[in-house]
């Protein structure tokens, strides 16, 4: 591999980070909150259809991000109304809201799966920064969106951990009882930190189909919202290993791709469950050690609160 291939294959591991990074990013503040968001395909779906029609419409592939966040901010809000005003079971609702993006998606995106939009969100190059062999083309030739990534997980790693609302939202999360007895909004916390979620989910979609594959068809994401969920408990639950982690799983997708171009002589189908299998891997790993989940997952993670007064 001569350094161009190098640039190539660091530029396509980290295009193929940015969704996951959104989707995990946005499921680690939920979960953070003590909630357990099992629906985070069902959400990258209908962000991704969303965002794609509301670009062939309008033209305007901003607008198709905006539509994209307000359908996994919606998506969300019925979850939050579910699972934290009517008590229902998280993992359940979760997965039911999966099932319900994966069919409605398909269903309203039949109009749009063989539409073309030209329109997308060009690359940003920053000037002298880009020439640095394989560093550069990967972390300096993005998109705005691209650099939003990167900048949200610095943003959330302050707003967790030196502020004041960051330290309620993990109160919440550790204890929620314990932090409504001191006057927190423990509803409200955690209202918020679920549509943050959705809204993450969302734009994880819209970069799908508008940015990264320029197209919509029926689970578009596959499964890219699983891998997100496994990136979590892989970071346990913290923002810098999470964005590693999203790296290391972007790099697995670029080399698949790879892989096929060079002529690997390994059936494209056992090529593209590497991410899969590396997930699989991860969480068995992660498994043998039992005491490493329970120290660092947020202790009412999936339990619902309910103020007895």
């Amino acid at each position: 591999m001569d350094i161009n291939q190098a640039s190539s294959l660091s530029s396509s591991a980290v295009v193929a980070a940015i969704p996951l990074m959104f989707a995990g990013a946005g499921e680690l503040v939920a979960e953070k909150s003590g909630v357990l968001n099992l629906g985070v395909e069902g959400m990258m779906l209908m962000g991704a259809v969303t965002g794609y029609a509301v670009t062939a419409i309008t033209g305007n592939p901003w607008l198709g991000i905006l539509g994209a966040i307000a359908a996994g901010v919606l998506m969300s809000l019925v979850f939050a109304f579910l699972t934290i005003t009517m008590l229902a079971n998280q993992v359940a609702t979760g997965l039911s809201l999966t099932i319900f993006g994966i069919g409605f998606s398909a269903y309203i995106g039949k109009p749009y799966t063989s539409a073309a939009v030209r329109a997308t969100i060009d690359v940003l190059p920053i000037p002298g920064l880009t020439s640095i062999p394989v560093i550069g083309p990967a972390f300096f030739t993005l998109t705005p969106l691209g650099y939003f990534a990167f900048i949200m997980f610095g943003v959330i790693s302050w707003f967790l951990y030196r502020t004041r609302a960051g330290l309620v939202l993990r109160s919440v999360g550790e204890s929620p009882s314990v932090a409504h007895s001191v006057g927190f909004p423990v509803v409200g916390v955690r209202y918020g930190a679920t549509l943050f979620g959705g809204g993450m989910a969302g734009i994880a979609g819209g970069y799908y189909s508008i940015v990264y594959l320029h197209l919509w068809q029926e689970q578009l994401t596959s499964g890219r919202g699983w891998i997100a969920l496994a990136l979590v408990v892989f970071a346990t639950w913290r923002p810098g290993r999470l964005l590693i982690g999203a790296l290391l799983f972007g790099a697995v997708m670029a080399l698949q791709f790879y892989a096929q171009a060079i002529g690997v002589p390994i059936p494209t189908q056992f090529l593209a469950m590497l991410p899969y299998i590396a997930t699989i891997v991860v969480l068995v790993l992660i498994s043998r050690n039992p005491n490493t989940i329970k120290l660092n997952a947020p202790a009412s993670l999936g339990k619902p609160f309910f103020a007895a007064s």
